[in-house]
C-alpha cells in the first residue's frame, strides 16, 4: 500500500519539480550560496508561496548558514519544510459526525473547481470509513452535472437523490436530507451549482438550501466547504473570502494539485482565512482524495525524508 507522504509526494510533484529545475537540485548534498538561494527565491513566488511565507523560509535558511560552517541543501531543505508545517499549525481540518445523523455536507464552489467529482470521490471515502452516504445532485441547472454524478455513483455504487435539470435546488436538497434521515444513512454530501462569487441570484439559492435543510435538522448543514482549483494559485483567496461572508463557510477542499505547479497557494490560502483544508486532490482516482496533512505536505515539497515510526 502507497504511503500517504508517497501520495503526497506525487501528486505535488509538479509543484516539486518547478522548485528542483529553478535551484538545480539545491536539496542534495551540495552547500547552498548566493546562487542557488536566489533561485530558491525565484521558485517559492512562481509556486505562490507568497511574500510572507518566502521570506520566512529564506530567512531561518540564511541564519542557520550564517551561524555554520556553511549549509548543505538537505538541511536547507529541513528548514523550509519546517518553515511550513509552523505556517501550517492548526490548518489541518478534522470531518465530525454530527451529534444526530444524517451528517449534511454542503459543497459550494466555481464552474470548473471539480465540485462534482469531489463529492463522488468524498462519499466514496466516507462509506470506505465505515459509513453510509447519499449524494444530492443540486446542480440542477446544468443537466450535465446531474449526468456526472449519477455517473459516478454509479461507478462507485452510491446512492444519489436528483431530479429534472431546472428543478428547484433547495427542493432536491430537502428531499435528499430527508431520505437519508428514513433510509438512517449517516451522511448527505450536497453538490451544488458552481457559481461565481459575485453573482448574486445564485449566491441566493445558497441561502434556500440552507434554510431547507435546517428544517428537518437546526444544525444543518453540519460542513460547508469550498472547493479550491488549486491550479488558480493565490486568486481563489479573494473568490474564498465572498463565499465565506455570504454563506459561513467552515472548510476548504483543494483540488487538482498534481495538475499545477502552484501548490502553493495552500500555506496563503490558511493564512489569510484561516479556514481548515479537509481534504486534497492528488490525482483523478477517488483514492487520491486525501485528507490534508501539513506535514505530509511540507515534506513532499522539500522532499525531505522521514524515518519509519
Amino acid at each position: 500500500m502507497i504511503s500517504l507522504l508517497k501520495k503526497f509526494r506525487e501528486g505535488l510533484a509538479k509543484t516539486v519539480s518547478a522548485i528542483s529545475s529553478k535551484t538545480q537540485g539545491l536539496f542534495g548534498g551540495r552547500r547552498i550560496d548566493a546562487s542557488s538561494l536566489e533561485g530558491l527565491e525565484e521558485a517559492l513566488f512562481a509556486a505562490d508561496f507568497g511574500v510572507e511565507t518566502t521570506a520566512e523560509i529564506l530567512g531561518e535558511i540564511k541564519q542557520a548558514a550564517r551561524s555554520g560552517k556553511g549549509l548543505e541543501g538537505r538541511q536547507a531543505a529541513a528548514i523550509g519544510a519546517e518553515v511550513l508545517r509552523r505556517a501550517l499549525a492548526g490548518s489541518e481540518g478534522a470531518v465530525t459526525p454530527a451529534a444526530s445523523p444524517p451528517t449534511v455536507i454542503v459543497l459550494i464552489g466555481v464552474n470548473g473547481s471539480g465540485k462534482t467529482t469531489t463529492a463522488a470521490k468524498l462519499a466514496w471515502r466516507l462509506r470506505q470509513e465505515g459509513g453510509t452516504v447519499l449524494l444530492a445532485a443540486c446542480d440542477t441547472f446544468r443537466a450535465a452535472a446531474i449526468d456526472q454524478l449519477k455517473s459516478w455513483a454509479a461507478r462507485l455504487d452510491l446512492e444519489v437523490v436528483a431530479s429534472k435539470p431546472g428543478a428547484d435546488p433547495a427542493a432536491v436538497a430537502f428531499d435528499a436530507v430527508q431520505a437519508a434521515r428514513s433510509r438512517k444513512r449517516d451522511w448527505v454530501i450536497i453538490d451544488t451549482a458552481g457559481r461565481l462569487h459575485t453573482k448574486g441570484n445564485l449566491m441566493i439559492e445558497l441561502s434556500k438550501i440552507r434554510k431547507v435543510v435546517s428544517k428537518l435538522d437546526p444544525a444543518a448543514p453540519h460542513h460547508a466547504w469550498l472547493v479550491v482549483d488549486g491550479s488558480l494559485g493565490a486568486n481563489s483567496i479573494e473568490q474564498a473570502k465572498a463565499f465565506h461572508k455570504s454563506f459561513g463557510l467552515t472548510g476548504l477542499i483543494v483540488t487538482k494539485l498534481d495538475g499545477t505547479s502552484r501548490g502553493g497557494a495552500i500555506v496563503g490560502i490558511w493564512r489569510q482565512l484561516r479556514l481548515p483544508i479537509f481534504f486534497v486532490g492528488l490525482g483523478e482516482g477517488p483514492e487520491d482524495l486525501q485528507a490534508f496533512s501539513a506535514e505530509n505536505y511540507a515534506d513532499a515539497v522539500f522532499g525531505v525524508e522521514r524515518a519509519a515510526p
